[in-house]
């Protein structure tokens, strides 16, 4: 589980440095097009490289970082033993299953674009279409890893307050 989190927090940062780099190109593509009359397809292109690797890349992440989007109308009331049930629950009927859908029904389109080195219908875009679709399959297998994280952390938290609730309270030391 830490090693999992670990790697995942790895990822993370790594991949949070390129938003800055993105800034960085959407300007230089505004200056090019707009100031100096120039236009690029291939930096253009690669904008939107960045940009998906950002998102499909960054979106373990975003769930070790409990950054997704969840409805807390009851969820922020519960008990954390409730709550854990409840993450569970998700990850194993919900998150990890969408996962494993998403793999299987990429892995043709990815294959498909590999065997045919897949590269940009623009005559002066980037020659990696490929490896753009490889985060179809790279996506589902970083948010699996991480769900399956999330899902030992929540076991693991049920198992403390199984047994911090099972063991007597400690001795008081005036007795």
């Amino acid at each position: 589980m830490q090693t999992l989190d670990a790697f995942t927090e790895f990822c993370g940062k790594a991949i949070a440095w390129l938003t800055g780099l993105m800034v960085i190109q959407t300007f230089t593509v505004v200056v090019m097009r707009y100031i100096l009359e120039l236009s690029s397809i291939a930096l253009q292109e690669s904008l939107l490289y960045l940009h998906a690797v950002v998102f499909m890349g960054g979106i373990s992440f975003a769930l070790k970082r409990g950054g997704h989007v969840r409805v807390d109308i009851f969820y922020r009331d519960f008990s954390l033993r409730t709550q854990a049930y409840i993450d569970m629950a998700g990850a194993v009927f919900l998150l990890m299953p969408v996962c494993v859908v998403i793999f299987w029904l990429s892995f043709d389109y990815v294959s498909n674009s590999w065997a045919i080195n897949e590269v940009s219908s623009e005559s002066t875009g980037l020659p990696w279409v490929y490896l753009l679709k490889s985060l179809l399959l790279i996506m589902p297998v970083l948010l699996l890893l991480q769900g399956f994280a999330e899902f030992l952390k929540s076991l693991r938290m049920l198992n403390n307050t199984a047994s911090n609730q099972a063991s007597p309270p400690p001795a008081n030391a005036a007795d």
